[in-house]
């Protein structure tokens, strides 16, 4: 049983890799759509936001932040004005209620964490800030079935930064934390079993992705300027405890591991592609080598942490800086598994053939817009989210601005060979937020069902984020089910 569990997440990317030159039964494909020539421009109805390259895709908001406030449900300030900044989202994948609940988080400056019933159509927030906690942004769903996010929060101070966040923080119990209502006390966290995770070093938070190993990658998601001339980098975490004792309850994932920094060359090069390796910043139990950058933090217990940031852009633990690297996509084809990086200041997307250890860009404002033929220059612009449908296609998510230019873009890369340079290939408008004040954020493609995807429409002028829910409809007289 834990085996198979094991494998929910990590194995679906195999699965999905081999029907990429399949049709499904029923035809069916996010995959097809027109590409849109332009963005779209503002919407008046905030609860049909998106303009989608196929006209037979349904869209519904299932949830929305000034409804969840009027029940009385804490939903970041209490002011309607001011977002709550729904963030990433993830199903619960793995246990006997896998593929009911499906985890956002608050990335404004009061954290949070919501889990939405899909069976029953409630939506509760199950944990929020009432001290020092900022700016969740990852939502994760572990191998061994817990939730993981963390902070998107962090400082470049070349002596090293002692504040409070930067922090991983799993849940233990995402399926069974109560729900909480308005007021807050000092109890009403009580019943989510939130732990942050002192093994993984301090950064700005983002992406996370596990490999089929067991893995964890994450990011600093940090820009060219500054104090930090290069830019954030690319980390791998290696558990010192075997998978097959986490997954059957024996070991504690976070208890100790060995963290890692990409280094192509001497570190030196920003953006710098080919061969890379893993430099060690922590011992394999999790604690910073001789001339890493730690601290004490009074704030969090008294643990000392290592600080990745600074660390990596010290000569002995150099690592690639990349421009504000952002979210992770792991994808597998026959096997081998590549790690896509969104970098926004750079307007790319590179791809990290994980078993060759080589990185190259697969997507950037030079390759071909699908709609117009011609490089797609400055139409793609900050790719921020990266998200993996049921054919194993990437996708592109943009962070600018709603009802004006904020688009996911799927990237057809016909023979999956991680650049988009051959004949037909290229990048296409999937769809466009009208949402005015707003971005695209958290697309997720449900992998228990190939019809269904959320996506959230985040700080919106008005105050009200949402998730919406996008559908293909099933052909008449289909005999194929979902599946779920």
């Amino acid at each position: 049983m834990n085996n198979n569990l094991l494998r929910t997440r990590l194995a679906l990317a195999i699965g999905m890799a081999l029907a990429s030159n399949s049709v499904f039964a029923d035809g069916t494909r996010f995959s097809d759509f027109t590409p849109l020539s332009a963005s779209a421009g503002p919407t008046t109805d905030e609860s049909a936001p998106i303009t989608l390259g196929n006209l037979n895709f349904n869209q519904v908001s299932i949830a929305d932040r000034h409804t969840q406030m009027d029940a009385g449900k804490p939903n970041g300030t209490n002011e309607l004005l001011n977002p709550a900044a729904w963030d990433m989202n993830t199903l619960n994948e793995t246990g006997r209620y896998k593929g009911r609940f499906l985890f956002t988080v608050f990335e404004g400056d009061i954290a949070g964490i919501q889990r939405h019933d899909l069976r029953m159509g409630v939506t509760d927030t199950i944990w929020q800030s009432q001290s020092n906690h900022e700016s969740f942004d990852p939502s994760f769903w572990t191998p061994w079935g817990t939730f993981i996010t963390a902070e998107e929060s962090w400082e470049t101070v070349a002596t090293g930064h002692t504040g409070p966040n930067g922090r991983l923080f799993e849940m233990k119990n995402p399926l069974t934390a109560p729900a909480i209502l308005n007021p807050l006390t000092p109890a009403s966290n009580d019943g989510a079993n939130l732990v942050h995770q002192n093994v993984i070093p301090r950064t700005s938070h983002e992406g996370i992705q596990f490999d089929k190993e067991g893995n964890m990658y994450f990011i600093d998601e940090l820009g060219l300027g500054g104090l930090e001339p290069d830019g954030g980098s690319i980390y791998k975490y290696v558990p010192k405890a075997r998978m097959a004792k986490v997954l059957a309850g024996k070991a504690d994932y976070f208890a100790a591991g060995q963290t890692f920094v990409l280094r192509v060359g001497d570190g030196n090069t920003p953006n710098a592609t080919g061969a890379y390796n893993w430099v060690a910043i922590t011992d394999e139990n999790g604690a910073g080598l001789p001339g890493a950058l730690t601290f004490v933090d009074p704030l969090n217990g008294g643990v000392t942490s290592v600080d990745a940031r600074n660390t990596t852009n010290l000569a002995a633990f150099k690592g690639t800086g990349y421009q504000r690297p952002e979210d992770l996509q792991i994808q597998t084809i026959r096997d081998k598994e590549y790690l896509y990086v969104a970098t926004t200041t750079t307007g790319e997307v590179y791809r990290l053939d994980l078993k060759a250890k080589t990185i190259s860009v697969f997507a950037n404002q030079s390759s071909i817009d699908l709609a117009t033929g011609v490089a797609v220059g400055t139409a793609l612009r900050s790719p921020d989210n990266l998200a993996l449908d049921h054919d194993g296609n990437i996708y592109i998510v943009e962070d600018r601005n709603g009802g004006s230019d904020d688009d996911i873009w799927f990237a057809k890369d016909l023979n999956k060979d991680g650049d988009l340079l051959d004949a037909g290939e290229g990048i296409g408008r999937w769809a466009s937020n009208g949402t005015p004040g707003s971005e695209f954020s958290g697309l997720y493609f449900d992998p228990f069902n190939k019809r269904r995807a959320w996506v959230n429409i985040q700080h919106p002028t008005s105050g009200n984020d949402r998730t919406i829910e996008i559908t293909i409809p099933h052909e008449k007289n289909e005999n194929e089910g979902d599946d779920e």
